[in-house]
């Protein structure tokens, strides 16, 4: 597997794979198809070369002293970036190292699964980032969508819709969802807008006041 590496300018998203579950062999083929330029988390990177993928950069504190040599012997020629920042995640940083970079967008697999606490910081740390790369994060049953403003987008009828608020999102009001908000807050922990759907086929509407909300598309 290998990514065709024709890039235009930045014009496609980059693809960050991170170190958690990994996903379905068919939909990293896909992503990799319309991200031509690849970064690798911190561990993650013996994974990938076994894969045979095309990495442009490994980024990373590098605690557990990677051998670099024979990495690249496996992928030349591969930037390695250094970030022993802990006050970050990794996926922050490659996030942060592609805004330097100029991308305007970035699609992210290998988030979720594994460790708990490293699927839910991965997903809810996003919003820090939402005004300045568009993010979606992906794995087998969901897509994962720090929302930027008002929000629309055709669904098909019965399509699984859930909101989830990273804090508190205060003055939701959605169009086409089976459970419409009108002018309503949602708050982690205490009401989310968790399994709602298309009522049907056309727009889905959202727009909100303040706060920090996830648009998430899952499927069993």
């Amino acid at each position: 597997m290998s990514s065709h590496h024709i890039v235009r300018d930045k014009q496609e998203p980059a693809l960050l794979i991170a170190n958690g579950e990994s996903c379905d062999p068919d939909l990293l083929g896909q992503l990799l198809e319309w991200n031509p330029f690849v970064v690798v988390l911190d561990k993650a990177i013996w994974r990938v070369l076994d894969l045979e993928i095309k990495v442009d950069v490994l980024l990373g504190d590098f605690d557990y002293q990677p051998d670099f040599e024979l990495i690249r012997q496996r992928q030349y020629p591969i930037e390695i970036i250094h970030t022993p920042d802990q006050a970050n995640t990794d996926l922050d940083k490659g996030i942060a190292f592609l805004i330097e970079r100029g991308f305007p967008a970035v699609n992210i697999v290998w988030a979720t699964g594994r460790r708990a606490d490293h699927s839910i910081s991965n997903m809810t740390n996003m919003v820090r980032h939402k005004n300045r790369i568009k993010i979606v994060m992906v794995d087998d049953h969901s897509k994962i969508t720090p929302l930027v403003g008002a929000f629309e987008k055709w669904y098909a009828k019965g399509t699984p819709i859930s909101l989830i608020p990273v804090g508190t999102v205060d003055g939701i009001v959605t169009e086409g969802l089976k459970y419409n908000l009108n002018d309503e807050a949602l708050t982690l922990g205490y009401r989310t807008g968790n399994s709602n759907e298309a009522a049907e086929d056309g727009f889905v509407r959202i727009q909100y006041r303040t706060g920090d909300l996830l648009l998430m598309e899952c499927w069993d």
